[in-house]
């Protein structure tokens, strides 16, 4: 997908999630840099610049598609070649690709170490993070149940609703307002983080420390 497309995809909320955003902006210099036609590095360099302008202008907030971006680009200012700089910026993209995916199955393997059987589950949003902790001890056998938030304005529970009914999980959709309602029966609580602060502050989704206080209140 090439920058403009990926740009309003991430806009139109048509990608969400704090890793899949992360993914496509990297992608999308990738694409850039693999369908560059010119033969100037600094003209390559200024394009692949502009390009991470708008990308990360597409979703300020997002802190993961920040980490994305420049790690794609790291290493650019010591390309020479425009050979050099469309390898590094390409093979900067898949790593790091590969390592955020690879980050969400481990997330998943050990979360789903949380899970037992008998659980409910409240998860908010449509985390990739968190679906794969749910999706991980399910596969593994475990037994339990599952409520998801709708999420508005944007609704992105169903997206999540939709996800695990479709691996076979036993899933109710719930709208927001609920959710102090239904915490007196919840177990565990699995949420996303747009980012994590390092005194370990959680940042996501609104909504998110109204699951947090609920849950306190519950224990």
């Amino acid at each position: 997908m090439d920058v403009d497309t990926t740009v309003e995809a991430i806009r139109s909320m048509e990608i969400r999630g704090a890793g899949r955003i992360a993914r496509a902006g990297a992608s999308a210099l990738a694409d850039y840099a693999t369908n560059f036609k010119g033969n100037d590095p600094k003209e390559f360099i200024a394009g692949i610049m502009d390009s991470k302008e708008k990308i990360l202008g597409s979703r300020p907030t997002a802190v993961s598609l920040w980490n994305g971006v420049h790690a794609t680009i790291r290493g650019l200012d010591s390309c020479e070649t425009v050979d050099h700089i469309r390898t590094l910026v390409t093979t900067n993209a898949e790593r790091f690709n590969q390592a955020s995916l690879d980050a969400v199955r481990t997330i998943g393997e050990i979360g789903a170490k949380r899970i037992q059987d008998g659980d409910v589950i409240l998860t908010h949003c449509n985390s990739s993070a968190a679906l794969s902790v749910i999706k991980t001890a399910f596969r593994q056998g475990k037994k339990f149940r599952v409520y998801a938030t709708e999420s508005r304005p944007w609704r992105q529970g169903i997206l999540t609703v939709n996800d695990l009914a479709k691996e076979g999980v036993d899933i109710t959709l719930i709208i927001d307002s609920a959710v102090r309602s239904v915490m007196k029966s919840v177990t565990k609580v699995f949420v996303g983080a747009d980012t994590i602060t390092s005194h370990g502050s959680l940042v996501n989704k609104i909504g998110t420390s109204q699951l947090a206080l609920a849950a306190n209140e519950a224990r």
